[in-house]
C-alpha cells in the first residue's frame, strides 16, 4: 500500500472526528438553550410566588449587640424544645416497641380438610 493512502486513511478518520465533534458541540448547544429557556420560565414562575420577601422577615440583629438575658432566653428556650422533641419521639418508639412485644395474636387459619374428588 502507498504513503499517500494512509494518509488519505488518516485525513478522512480525522475528518470524520472532526464532524462527530461538531455535531455533539451543536447537540449540546441546543440543549444548554433549551435548559436556559426553562430556568428563565422557571424563574418567572417562582417570582411570583413571593412578591417581597424582604417585608415578611424582620431585619436580623447581630448578636454581638442583643443583651444577654435575652440570648439566654433564646438558648435556654432552644434547649427545652430539643428536649421536648427527644421526649415525644421516644415516647412514640416506646408505645411503637410495646404494640410489637404485646399486640394481639393472629392465629393462622386453620389448613382446610382435602376431600378426594367424586369419580
Amino acid at each position: 500500500m502507498p504513503w499517500w493512502s494512509w494518509v488519505l486513511i488518516w485525513t478522512g478518520l480525522v475528518l470524520v472526528l472532526l464532524g462527530m465533534l461538531a455535531w455533539f458541540a451543536v447537540t449540546l448547544f441546543r440543549k444548554l438553550m433549551a435548559l436556559a429557556d426553562a430556568v428563565g420560565a422557571l424563574g418567572d414562575l417562582v417570582g411570583g410566588l413571593d412578591a417581597d420577601p424582604a417585608e415578611e422577615t424582620p431585619p436580623r440583629r447581630p448578636a454581638i449587640f442583643a443583651d444577654w438575658s435575652e440570648l439566654a432566653l433564646a438558648v435556654d428556650l432552644q434547649r427545652t424544645a430539643r428536649e421536648r422533641h427527644r421526649q415525644e419521639r421516644r415516647d412514640r418508639r416506646i408505645a411503637r416497641g410495646k404494640l410489637l412485644q404485646h399486640g394481639p395474636i393472629v392465629r393462622p387459619d386453620p389448613p382446610m380438610k382435602r376431600t378426594q374428588p367424586h369419580a
